[in-house]
């Protein structure tokens, strides 16, 4: 590892021997807010060329290239971009890996209830959050890496909770995040497992927040949604993943519906078969949600 500056944050370079490219890892990138750790992980190639890239950020970062989280799991990116890269499958991208500092209460709009009496203590601040990628984290990134900064070419990227704040941050900042990929997305938080249980998303305070975004042709986000269909194996499957896919089908037929949303335009939606609640089904959908959203077309050169 080498020691390095962007701008006045301090950066380490180190290769891992991904063919798709290469880390430069802040351990404290400090621009604005807690600081936090960020990964940034550029093509092979990127100090060769003049090229400009599509940016893909994704939430619960200590998962998205190397073993971490609550329970040590990863979506193994680097081998998934270095696998499609090898078959010319997708643009290459510039992905930035945005760890947690508050994880429940920065992917949350409000408290989730695993039973009435059972709600978690830390929510409600992806308001806060998602301003913070989109005033603070991608200005900084724009500015110190050769991005196409326009939110067509913008994706916030997570599951679960991190699905939910995704899908959350592109809908209050289309401004900046042109699209969103939430895989097994918390859209039943502050529904299901409390007195909110029998009450629609259309009704929903997520729906509120989000609604004029959506109702926006202009401007709005696209997204990738999914779910998977497995309920045994525990309580994250068939409460957590059971509830998500309720929810989730309730959404995209609410984007068809009531927003006027297309599938396979600006709406793509999968259901999982042997999907689980789990890091292990995201990996394995990550390919196909990436071909769906980085189609294969020249890069930007200047």
């Amino acid at each position: 590892m080498s020691e390095f500056y962007k701008g006045d944050q301090r950066a380490w370079f180190h290769d891992e021997g991904h063919p798709a490219g290469f880390f430069h890892t802040y351990e404290a990138l400090d621009v604005g807010g807690e600081p936090r750790k960020v990964q940034v992980f550029v093509p092979r190639d990127y100090e060769e060329t003049g090229t400009h890239y599509p940016v893909l950020y994704t939430n619960d970062g200590d998962t998205t290239f190397f073993p971490g989280g609550a329970i040590g799991l990863s979506w193994h990116m680097g081998e998934t971009l270095s696998d499609l890269y090898s078959q010319n499958a997708i643009r290459k991208v510039i992905v930035v890996a945005v760890y947690p500092v508050d994880r429940e209460k920065e992917y949350t709009h409000a408290p989730a209830s695993l039973g009435l009496f059972n709600q978690q203590q830390s929510c409600c601040g992806v308001e806060d959050y998602s301003n913070y990628l989109a005033d603070n984290l991608k200005p900084f990134i724009d500015g110190c890496y050769r991005t196409l900064p326009q939110p067509q070419d913008t994706t916030i990227l997570g599951a679960s909770h991190g699905g939910l704040a995704a899908y959350y941050t592109a809908c209050r900042r289309p401004e900046r995040f042109g699209v969103a990929a939430a895989f097994s997305p918390s859209f039943w938080i502050g529904l299901d497992g409390g007195l909110g249980t029998f009450r629609s998303l259309a009704n929903s305070k997520l729906l509120q927040l989000t609604g004029d975004a959506l109702a926006d042709r202009e401007k709005r986000p696209r997204f990738w949604l999914d779910w998977g269909l497995l309920r045994n194996g525990g309580f994250h499957n068939w409460f957590i993943e059971g509830n998500t896919t309720k929810r989730g089908r309730e959404m995209a037929k609410l984007l068809r519906d009531r927003y006027g949303y297309v599938e396979g335009e600006d709406l793509f939606v999968f259901e999982d078969a042997e999907g689980e609640h789990s890091e292990a089904s995201w990996s394995r959908r990550l390919p196909m949600a990436l071909k769906a959203l980085y189609a294969q077309r020249s890069p930007v050169a200047v």
